[in-house]
């Protein structure tokens, strides 16, 4: 292989987020995407990819397209945004980056499953042509994919991507155990997501937030959940009973079959998928 070809694979791409219709229809339309001179990342980059959050309806959650950048210039957001001169941000600076051809995976890059934040991050052209989702384009062990497979093969009623609100604050679980005296918060920390300062703080604080609430919070690391996930499951289960069991279920004590489990067909598991705080948990939509 040649090394053009080996270093065009690895050029580095930005991931970007659209955060609305309009950002979509700026960037297809005139071909340029802004980020916050306060926010702009260190590492030179040459393509940006764009990923469509959830208010995309069934677009979203998904990289359907990527650009390489021409040029980039330094704006106030009230000259990018002339009907926007009394918006909070109005005098802070961006970065303009005007991009090439837009151009169009050839199938989308899917985060779905057990959907993880992005925000920016950084990729090469190689991966982001070859992947089918979020996990494949950072290179992020599927540490919760791991855990929930343990979970099931071991009976725990484990409900994923388990979300709290209360007011402005939400928060989302990777797993959550509900359980006679109070709920249990099982966190899989992967080193790329969960090692920068940022990542830490907002642990601490969601973490702060459940304790207070009563939940007992359990974080695994990814060295934790790829190669000792018998110790992992064994401290599951020691919480468990010590919140008195599961709400739905009875936990076994010794490893089994995936249908040896007993415990009775849980009708109000809907009913958990969104947790107010304050409420009864048990409240039908």
């Amino acid at each position: 292989m040649s090394k053009k070809k080996t270093k065009n694979k690895n050029t580095v791409v930005l991931v970007g987020v659209l955060r609305s219709w309009r950002d979509r229809d700026i960037l297809l339309r005139e071909k340029w995407y802004r980020i916050p001179l306060a926010r702009m990342p260190m590492r030179p980059f040459k393509y940006i990819a764009f990923y469509e959050p959830a208010i995309f309806g069934c677009e979203g959650k998904c990289i359907r397209y990527y650009a390489k950048i021409r040029t980039h210039e330094t704006a106030l957001r009230r000259e990018l945004f002339s009907d926007e001169s009394h918006h909070p941000r109005a005098n802070e600076r961006y970065v303009k980056f005007i991009v090439g051809p837009i151009q169009k995976l050839g199938h989308p890059i899917q985060n779905s499953g057990s959907p993880r934040r992005i925000s920016f991050g950084f990729t090469t052209l190689q991966r982001l042509r070859s992947s089918r989702n979020i996990l494949q384009l950072f290179r992020v062990p599927p540490t919760e994919e791991v855990m929930q497979n343990e979970l099931r093969r071991e009976g725990i009623p484990a409900i994923p991507q388990y979300r709290i609100v209360e007011g402005k604050r939400r928060f989302r679980l990777d797993f959550a155990i509900l359980c006679r005296r109070g709920g249990i918060a099982v966190e899989c920390d992967n080193k790329k997501a969960h090692s920068g300062k940022s990542a830490k703080k907002r642990d601490m604080a969601k973490d702060k937030f459940l304790e207070k609430k009563g939940w007992v919070v359990l974080r695994f690391s990814e060295l934790a959940v790829q190669y000792f996930k018998p110790e992992c499951i064994k401290k599951i289960k020691q919480v468990i009973r010590a919140k008195g069991g599961v709400e739905n279920g009875i936990i076994r004590s010794e490893p089994s079959s995936k249908n040896s489990i007993v415990f009775r067909e849980a009708k109000n598991a809907e009913y958990y998928r969104v947790s107010v705080i304050g409420k009864d948990q048990k409240n039908k939509r």
